[in-house]
């Protein structure tokens, strides 16, 4: 991670863990300016998730989502990581704030201005496929001959066909709307249980979950009434699936500091956590909420070593 000093990361992170409501005007005006910058150092964009979707849905941002989101893919069109780092540089004497992680399948910039969060994910091409965050396998043709569409008085690009990405992104149903806490579950429902490459090979989450347990990530899962749950099953989006012990503890197979989504389930329990900051071989506690089953994000403990 490559954030440019204290003052930002505290700004970047409140931006990441707070999920605010965008304001659609303010969103617009620094889409826009992206893609000026963009275009003016001649890197091909498209948009992506909740920006696509209400381009291509609802012609106009989604006053509910909390981000603005675009991607590119890294060896198409001239893009490359020096390429990148230019953008990046623009970014900054634009006045963007910027967070970047370099994941197996991507590389993730997050730029901030004036409270407007723009995402761009810059995708790795692996076995004709990319990988899109929580764990969406996609064909990468559908990325690398892209389409434009007529948005906010301007042109922008969009995966092509736009319908099949919006299909494999959001389900069946993406066509209609649905606020947070009701989407998600349609999200990851696509997702296979082991579908991220890299460090998700099932050799290395057997020695680190089994013969080296000191290196897994740890989730105890308590009941509403704060009692251990045995048997719980605990999905990380894109990473398999894990379950609780007789204490209720789980082992999870988390590679890099990150935000991940999770899927707890037992009895008749069932609650997605689609945004959780979780940090290799550290422990975390989940404690149900009687009230609520969705649209909780945040909401994992770290707890004490022993």
């Amino acid at each position: 991670m490559e954030i440019n000093n204290s003052a930002d990361e505290a700004a970047l992170k409140r931006s990441m863990e707070t999920l605010e409501t965008i304001d659609v005007t303010a969103a617009e005006k620094f889409l826009k300016e992206i893609k000026q910058i963009l275009d003016n150092l001649g890197i091909t964009f498209f948009l992506r998730k909740g920006t696509c979707l209400g381009a291509v849905r609802d012609s106009k941002l989604i006053p509910w989502d909390d981000d603005v989101d675009i991607g590119s893919v890294l060896g198409y069109n001239g893009l490359t990581e020096k390429s990148i780092d230019q953008v990046i540089a623009a970014l900054r004497d634009n006045g963007y704030l910027i967070n970047i992680d370099h994941l197996d399948y991507a590389i993730y910039v997050v730029a901030l201005k004036s409270s407007i969060r723009t995402d761009w994910m810059v995708q790795r091409i692996i076995d004709d496929s990319t990988f899109h965050w929580p764990g969406v396998r996609m064909p990468a043709r559908l990325f690398t001959h892209t389409e434009e569409i007529d948005f906010l008085g301007e042109k922008f690009r969009v995966p092509s066909p736009v319908e099949e990405y919006l299909g494999l992104m959001y389900g069946p149903e993406w066509k209609v709307p649905k606020r947070a806490g009701f989407y998600e579950k349609d999200v990851l429902a696509q997702i296979p249980a082991d579908s991220l490459p890299g460090h998700a090979g099932k050799l290395k989450k057997f020695i680190i979950n089994y013969l080296m347990p000191w290196l897994s990530t740890s989730l105890k899962v308590l009941d509403s009434e704060g009692k251990p749950v045995t048997g719980a099953r605990i999905t990380v989006a894109g990473l398999g699936n894990s379950v609780t012990d007789s204490k209720g503890y789980a082992r999870l197979y988390i590679p890099y500091d990150f935000t991940y989504s999770l899927t707890i389930r037992y009895d008749e329990h069932e609650e997605v956590l689609y945004e959780e900051n979780i940090t290799p071989r550290k422990r975390y506690l989940y404690r149900a909420d009687a009230q609520s089953s969705s649209g909780r994000n945040f909401i994992l403990i770290p707890e004490n070593q022993p």
